[in-house]
C-alpha cells in the first residue's frame, strides 16, 4: 500500500520535475538531451546486459574499475551505465568512450521502469553505493532481474531515517538479491532496516581499488612541471559556503608563502562562474584552466574542466577534500591518498565515515576547523616536508592495505546471474 502511495506521489510530482529539468537546462543544455530516457524510452538493446547505475560523478568514478573488470571477465557482456545527472554521464563517457552504452536512469515510477526494462532486458542490475529507488528494485524483482547493491554504505543518520518509513523500506530491501557492504557497521544497519542477514556480505569498499592511469600520471607530471617549485595545495569537490573559507585560508597562507598556489575545484560545474567571480572579488589573481594557462602570478587556479580532479590532485603537494567544512558529508579522500598526498578535511564526513575511520585509525588525515586552522596546518606542512611526506605515506598505506574489495565484488556479481 505504501509503495502504491509513493508511486502516486512521484507521478503527481513528475510534471514539476520535468519543468525543473527544462528550466535548469537553460544554462546546461546537456540536461535536456535524451530527456525521454527519464520516462523509460531508451534505445532497445540485445545480448547479455549488465546494468550499472551510478547516480553522479563520484559513484561513476568508483564504478570505473568494476566496469573494467566486468568487461575483461566476459568480452560478450554489454554494460549499460546510467546516471541521474548529466555530469555523471559525461564522466562515464570520458572514462569508457564506446566501450559501454549510456542512458539516463528513468524516474522512479512503475511505468517508466517497465518501459526501461522491456527495452533493455538486463541480466542484472548493479547499483553503486546506496541509491535506493523503490520501483527500480521492485520492478526488477518482478522481472526476475537480480538487483545488487555494491560498495554499499549506510550512515547512522540514514538508517534512522529509513527506520521511520520501515513499512515502505523493508519490503523494497527484501527484493534486493545481494548487498556488498563496505563495513560491518554498514551491514548491521542494513539488517536493522529489514534486509535478511543471508543477503548482506561485508566486502570492503571498491573505492580502495582506485587506479591512476598512466595517462593521468603523465598529465599530472606535465602540469606540475609547468607550475614550477612553488608550494601548491588543492581543494577538491568544494561546495557553496566552503569556497570563502578556503580563499580566506589561502590569503593567510600567502602572507607566509607569497608564491603559494591554490588549485580550487568546485564539485558542480554550474558553480564554476560563481567561484571564479568570488575569487576575483576577493582580490586574487585567477586563472581558469579551461581558458588560460597558470602563470607565476596566478594565486588561484580554477579547475573548471570536468573529469580532471584525479589528475589535478597529482599536481599538488597537499590536498583538502571538500564538502567537509559545510554540512555535505564530505567526499572521497582516496584519490589524493592514492597519490601519497597529505590529506586534510573538515569534520563533516558522515557520507564517508567508514573510509575516514580507517584514516583516523592510522593517522592518515588531518582534520581542520575554519580558515585559521587550515592555513596554519598548510604552513606547517609546507615548512616541514618530512612531516608532509610521512602523512602522505600513511594515507597511501591505508589505500594499499584495504585493496581487494573489487575482486570480491566482481565474484559476487558473477554468482547472481
Amino acid at each position: 500500500m505504501l509503495l502504491f502511495i509513493y508511486s502516486q506521489l512521484v507521478r503527481l510530482a513528475l510534471p514539476l520535475i520535468l519543468i525543473r529539468l527544462w528550466w535548469r537546462g537553460r544554462q546546461a543544455p546537456a540536461r535536456r538531451k535524451n530527456w525521454c530516457h527519464r520516462l523509460g524510452y531508451v534505445p532497445r538493446m540485445t545480448g547479455r546486459i549488465v546494468w550499472v547505475h551510478a547516480v553522479s560523478v563520484g559513484e561513476t568514478i568508483a564504478a570505473g574499475p568494476l566496469v573494467r573488470q566486468l568487461l575483461a571477465r566476459d568480452p560478450h557482456t554489454r554494460v549499460l551505465m546510467t546516471a541521474m545527472t548529466d555530469t555523471g554521464q559525461a564522466q562515464a563517457r570520458k572514462m569508457f568512450g564506446d566501450q559501454v552504452s549510456y542512458a539516463y536512469a528513468p524516474y522512479d515510477t512503475p511505468g517508466a521502469l517497465r518501459r526501461f526494462l522491456k527495452r533493455v532486458n538486463p541480466a542484472v542490475l548493479v547499483i553503486m553505493e546506496t541509491e535506493i529507488w523503490p520501483n527500480m528494485i521492485v520492478q526488477c524483482h518482478r522481472r526476475d532481474v537480480p538487483s545488487i547493491l555494491v560498495n554499499a554504505r549506510l550512515s547512522e543518520r540514514s538508517a534512522q531515517g529509513y527506520e521511520k518509513v520501515r513499512a515502505l523500506v523493508a519490503p523494497v530491501m527484501d527484493n534486493l538479491t545481494w548487498i556488498a557492504a563496505q563495513a560491518e557497521s554498514d551491514a548491521r544497519r542494513f539488517r536493522r532496516i529489514g534486509v535478511s542477514a543471508s543477503r548482506v556480505e561485508v566486502t570492503g569498499s571498491v573505492k580502495f581499488d582506485v587506479e591512476i592511469p598512466a595517462a593521468t600520471r603523465s598529465a599530472a607530471s606535465e602540469l606540475r612541471a609547468s607550475l614550477g617549485e612553488r608550494p601548491v595545495w588543492i581543494a577538491g569537490s568544494t561546495h557553496q559556503g566552503e569556497d570563502a573559507i578556503l580563499l580566506a585560508a589561502h590569503r593567510k597562507l600567502l602572507a607566509q608563502y607569497p608564491s603559494a598556489l591554490l588549485i580550487l575545484v568546485p564539485r558542480h560545474p554550474e558553480r564554476f562562474d560563481t567561484v571564479a567571480e568570488l575569487s576575483c572579488a576577493e582580490g586574487f589573481t585567477v586563472a581558469r584552466r579551461s581558458r588560460e594557462a597558470c602563470s607565476e602570478k596566478t594565486e588561484v587556479y580554477l579547475g573548471d574542466a570536468m573529469g580532471e580532479l584525479m589528475m589535478l590532485y597529482g599536481a599538488a603537494d597537499v590536498a583538502f577534500v571538500g564538502g567537509s567544512l559545510v554540512e555535505r558529508g564530505g567526499h572521497n579522500p582516496l584519490e589524493p591518498a592514492a597519490w601519497g598526498l597529505p590529506v586534510l578535511s573538515g569534520e563533516n564526513v558522515f557520507n564517508f565515515e567508514t573510509i575516514y575511520e580507517q584514516f583516523r585509525t592510522h593517522d592518515g588525515v588531518r582534520f581542520v576547523q575554519g580558515e585559521d586552522e587550515l592555513a596554519n596546518t598548510l604552513a606547517q606542512l609546507f615548512s616541514d616536508p618530512s612531516q608532509a611526506e610521512a602523512l602522505g605515506q600513511r594515507a597511501q598505506a591505508v589505500v594499499n592495505r584495504n585493496r581487494g574489495a573489487l575482486e570480491r565484488v566482481v565474484e559476487g556479481i558473477a554468482r547472481q546471474f
